[in-house]
């Protein structure tokens, strides 16, 4: 895609709305489709794009590809195994950095408890099936087969201002990617193995891991990306003053 036809794409509110609605959290991908190195580029270009408080830019991207990809790929799901079997170990590859809520409550845990079952409904898999349960987590880790990863970080001197800032930078660059015709799924669960992932994508000491991406093209025969989660009407979210 041109630079005139991504303009003429940005031009048109309807194409932004379906970027938007069309987007979804991709868990399985074409291993085997590459994405070029052009396309990432213009996406990330597109990203850069983004509102950031005084023009700070506070975001860092690492991208995997290929054998780079596939070594972090293999060292996390070992530390992941390893964890399984032990999880006082937990703490030996993660960071405490407080991404989730020290304690849950309603109605978030609801929503989070609804999505996990959702989701694993869709993959056939029931309460108290932990051998699976483990399998389809260290899917996080494989990058749900796509062939770019995508590590995100930022500077530790930063405020929570610049989470904010970055939260619009991965939403752009989700969209940036739908507009591609690519899918994403932004992850979490690297967090949980920051201490591999950091020295493993040459990230300085100051750093600290934000989230982790995949980035490819859906696997469209895959029932997993027939799950869609579900979303609280506007009233239910909007008070008019």
């Amino acid at each position: 895609m041109t630079m005139s036809q991504v303009d003429a794409v940005v031009q048109d509110p309807a194409s932004v709305v379906s970027a938007i609605e069309s987007r979804f959290s991709c868990r399985a991908f074409l291993r085997d489709k590459p994405v070029a190195r052009q396309q990432i580029d213009e996406i990330l270009r597109i990203a850069s794009c983004s509102a950031s408080s005084t023009n700070t830019q506070p975001w860092k991207v690492y991208v995997l590809q290929d054998d780079r990809r596939d070594a972090l790929v293999e060292k996390v799901c070992a530390a992941h195994d390893t964890t399984s079997a032990n999880s006082s170990l937990t703490a030996e590859y993660g960071e405490v950095d407080g991404y989730y809520p020290a304690q849950w409550v309603s109605p978030y845990i609801d929503r989070r408890r609804d999505n996990g079952w959702g989701l694993y409904g869709a993959l056939g898999i029931g309460k108290g099936e932990k051998d699976k349960m483990h399998v389809q987590a260290q899917r996080n880790y494989r990058f749900f087969d796509a062939p770019v990863g995508l590590m995100f970080t930022m500077e530790r001197v930063m405020g929570r201002g610049s989470l904010i800032d970055y939260g619009m930078f991965l939403q752009t660059l989700m969209l940036a990617a739908r507009a591609l015709g690519l899918h994403t799924c932004p992850q979490a669960a690297w967090n949980n193995c920051a201490k591999i992932v950091m020295p493993f994508i040459g990230a300085a000491s100051n750093e600290m891991l934000v989230c982790g991406m995949a980035l490819g093209y859906a696997d469209e025969s895959a029932p997993v990306n027939a799950y869609r989660t579900p979303r609280e009407t506007v009233e239910s979210f909007t008070r008019w003053v």
